[in-house]
């Protein structure tokens, strides 16, 4: 089966989602993975291999000096270059609390792009998505015809850490996917994640605004919630987009549990590819 993964990470050392020493500890409790480093073309094999083209998050360059962020970018596009037919493109994460020069570094990103290109806005750790502060970034995509990422529901990032690792989980409830939705038409929106605990205040915002599309990273579709399982292959059957949260979750195991589910095959294929390829369609060239 063709994949299409709208959000990943890095398989690498430099890239890898996770950083630190604690948040390496997580891993097996959390996500129950091991930490295991693959060279860049190690990586892209192995996206090959399992039929994937992926988007690439590099989340964590959001907590780093500007300079340092700048090199993880460039990083990117590098690898990007180097292996166009497996890495689409990537998500770009600013956090304008930390950056005050961050709409440059975007401006810079969209003039250097090859691919894809998206502003995500995950609220770990940075202000939520509704924050005034993003407003110019949220301009600057709408000008740009790039799509935004705005994450809603529970991160693993901080789980069992000491007060969650200071992440507030509130940060990314589905009322700021509805209020930046409302308030900047025309911009090209996805919401990140299954929205649990507010699964259901997270579909409806999605049947009220029903030009926003939706992926499913991080979770196994064993573990959605009835709710979203029944609205997959109907109302939202041309809007959910697979995302495996590589190197976190496996293709293997994600294809297998997607199976599982009794989907029909014609909406494991909307599923897989067909949604993600209407989607990048639709994004101006």
């Amino acid at each position: 089966m063709k994949l299409i993964d709208l959000h990943s990470h890095w398989g690498t050392k430099r890239g890898y989602p996770l950083q630190t020493e604690e948040e390496l500890a997580q891993v097996r409790r959390t996500w129950n993975a091991e930490v295991r480093y693959h060279t860049e073309a190690e990586m892209a094999q192995h996206f090959r291999d399992h039929g994937v083209q992926a988007i690439l998050d590099l989340g964590f360059a959001k907590y780093r000096p500007l300079e340092e962020m700048q090199a993880l970018h460039d990083y990117a596009f590098e690898v990007e270059r180097a292996h166009a037919d497996v890495i689409l493109g990537h998500w770009i994460h600013v956090d304008p609390a930390r950056v005050p020069d961050g709409l440059q570094e975007l401006r810079r990103c969209i003039d250097r792009r090859r691919g894809f290109l998206g502003f995500a806005v995950s609220a770990s750790l940075t202000p939520p998505a509704s924050d005034p502060r993003f407003d110019p970034y949220y301009e600057l995509c709408r000008e740009a015809g790039i799509p935004v990422l705005i994450f809603v529901g529970t991160t693993g990032l901080g789980a069992g850490l000491p007060a969650g690792g200071g992440v507030m989980l509130e940060n990314c409830h589905p009322r700021h996917l509805d209020n930046v939705a409302a308030r900047y038409p025309g911009l090209h929106i996805v919401a990140g994640r299954p929205g649990w605990p507010w699964q259901s205040e997270t579909l409806a915002v999605l049947f009220h605004k029903r030009d926003i599309w939706y992926e499913l990273h991080g979770w196994s579709p064993k573990y959605h919630t009835p709710e979203l399982k029944h609205e997959i292959p109907r109302r939202l059957k041309n809007r959910i987009l697979f995302a495996a949260d590589y190197p976190l979750f496996s293709y293997e195991r994600l294809v297998r549990d997607w199976r599982g589910e009794g989907y029909a095959e014609e909406v494991l294929e909307q599923v897989f590819h067909r949604n993600a390829e209407a989607f990048l369609a639709g994004l101006p060239g």
